[in-house]
């Protein structure tokens, strides 16, 4: 008798990656001469929201570039990056980024159509809290599933884990 196979698809994001990207973006803001008397800085703040300031909108939006450069050089998804226009703030212009984990409801329940619609009849797919998990007596079919996935032009970052 053949055992259920199975792995999760999930977004998860390295924080301690996203801390070097941001501590290394910090540092070339710094030491670059284009960011010099220009106000320019990025920081951290709690584990999901990144800070960047500058005292003109083209310079804040090269603050973005450089941390979106470190961040791909880190291998984190820009999928997961959210940030906002640029706000005036007094004298300095202000650029909040979030980074997103987990896939949403909506979002689960997307894969999970794609995969009854489109993947091979033998595969389940069930939405547990932020992740998704997805069964099936062959692994050829998740193989199938996997490649079906990479395949979409999906705006989120999605990984597999837990492959059994």
């Amino acid at each position: 008798m053949a055992s259920e196979s199975s792995f999760d698809i999930v977004n998860k994001v390295d924080h301690q990656e996203v801390d070097n990207a941001v501590n290394q973006a910090a540092k070339e803001i710094s030491q670059r001469f284009d960011f010099k008397n220009v106000d320019a800085a990025i920081k951290l703040s709690g584990d999901e929201t990144i800070d960047m300031q500058a005292n003109t909108e083209e310079r804040v939006n090269a603050v973005l570039d450089v941390l979106k450069d470190k961040l791909v050089k880190r291998q984190i998804s820009l999928k997961g990056l959210d940030a906002e226009e640029p706000k005036l703030s007094g004298k300095i212009y202000k650029i909040t980024a979030t980074i997103n984990a987990g896939i949403t409801q909506e979002n689960a329940k997307k894969l999970s159509k794609l995969i009854r619609d489109e993947g091979p009849k033998g595969a389940k797919a069930q939405i547990q809290g932020d992740e998704l998990r997805v069964s099936s007596k062959s692994r050829d079919d998740l193989q199938t599933v996997q490649a079906l996935i990479k395949g979409q032009d999906l705006d989120f970052a999605v990984q597999f884990v837990n492959y059994r």
